[in-house]
């Protein structure tokens, strides 16, 4: 019975420590991007060049290169 009483207020600790740090990745964006990583993981973005191919148009978020001339 001892045991019990004292596992108890224990159990209650740790959900509440638990519920608080969900609670706080949701409020600081940890769950906004979910297909993000898997896509980083599944598609290779930095393929070599190869000879003679034709360069994609960067994204407009991606600034352009540096020129040298």
């Amino acid at each position: 019975m001892k045991a019990i009483l004292m596992l108890i207020p224990v159990a209650l600790t740790l959900g509440a420590i638990g519920l608080v740090a969900f609670l706080w990745s949701l409020r600081s964006g940890q769950f906004e991007d979910l297909d993000g990583a898997a896509n980083r993981i599944l598609f290779d973005y930095d393929e070599p060049e190869r000879p003679g191919a034709v360069k994609e148009i960067p994204d407009k978020e991606t600034p352009p290169p540096e020129q040298k001339g």
